[in-house]
């Protein structure tokens, strides 16, 4: 909300070539409360005055020598292209009311002046005026924490890549069929997967010499769509040697509580399962 004080402390310029017309809205403005007005009558310095001062409001002659009002808004919305222009004129020609319209003014006022009619034109002129500017900075300010949000995400999911390279030898997603659809790290040719040349979907291999029990554990474990924690299992390269493998996974959801996949970290662990462990896994 706009307050009254907010709309009496707005920017006001007045552009006249008339000096008495001046003096009249002067006088009316401040016998009203407004404290902030300034005043020309010259229209070639319009441009610059609000370029320099960005006014909440331009009371603006359209009848005026060498530069009309018309010419003046012209050069006001090269300023101000995409943006709500302040613009209340001034005629006492009727016929001009719409074409004033046409060309980017807000509203109109007739010479000669009903002095109720002026004050209630720029007071309701300002609160759409300031109403707009808040606006533009609540967007401004949203768009900065926007920014600022995602730099943030970025930074974090950086961190967490980070550290799951640190902690783990891959990284890996599966989608809600069981496709792999995001690894990190030498999984490829550790796990035996290969990539679909038709589709590009990273698929698992079935005959990689995994263990049928242990695959119906993880599968199990994937089923249930609860996380799991260092689950270890086994494959039987080709030369016969056999590895250790342990990943940890959770199940993804999107916001509607959609089950969207699973996410997880893997690690070789042949060379440090401790012997009893890797015995018994052999056994089973």
């Amino acid at each position: 909300m706009i307050s009254n004080q907010e709309i009496l402390n707005a920017n006001i310029l007045i552009v006249d070539d008339q000096p008495t017309n001046v003096i009249l809205l002067e006088e009316l403005l401040q016998d009203a409360g407004y404290t902030s007005i300034a005043s020309t009558t010259d229209p070639y310095a319009v441009s610059e005055l609000h370029r320099n001062n960005r006014y909440d409001l331009i009371l603006l002659d359209l009848q005026m020598p060498g530069m009309d009002g018309f010419q003046v808004m012209k050069a006001l919305k090269e300023i101000e292209p995409d943006s709500y222009l302040p613009l209340l004129v001034i005629t006492a020609q009727p016929s001009h009311k719409l074409q004033a319209l046409a060309c980017g003014a807000r509203d109109f006022v007739a010479k000669p002046f009903d002095l109720v009619e002026v004050q209630t034109r720029i007071h309701n002129m300002l609160e759409v005026r300031l109403l707009h500017s808040k606006l533009q900075e609540h967007n401004k300010l949203l768009e900065q924490k926007v920014l600022e949000r995602t730099k943030e995400l970025s930074a974090s999911e950086a961190r967490f890549r980070r550290l799951t390279e640190l902690s783990s030898d891959w990284y890996w997603e599966q989608d809600e069929t069981g496709n792999f659809t995001k690894i990190f790290g030498p999984v490829l040719k550790m796990l035996g997967i290969r990539i679909d040349d038709t589709l590009g979907n990273i698929r698992d291999d079935q005959g990689a010499g995994w263990i049928d029990a242990e695959r119906e554990m993880l599968a199990e474990k994937l089923a249930s769509r609860q996380p799991f924690l260092d689950f270890v299992y086994s494959r039987i390269n080709p030369d016969g040697t056999r590895h250790y493998l342990m990943v940890s996974g959770e199940p993804m959801f999107d916001a509607s509580g959609r089950y969207t996949g699973y996410r997880g970290i893997g690690k070789d662990v042949t060379d440090t399962l401790p012997p009893v462990l890797a015995s018994a896994q052999k056994d089973g």
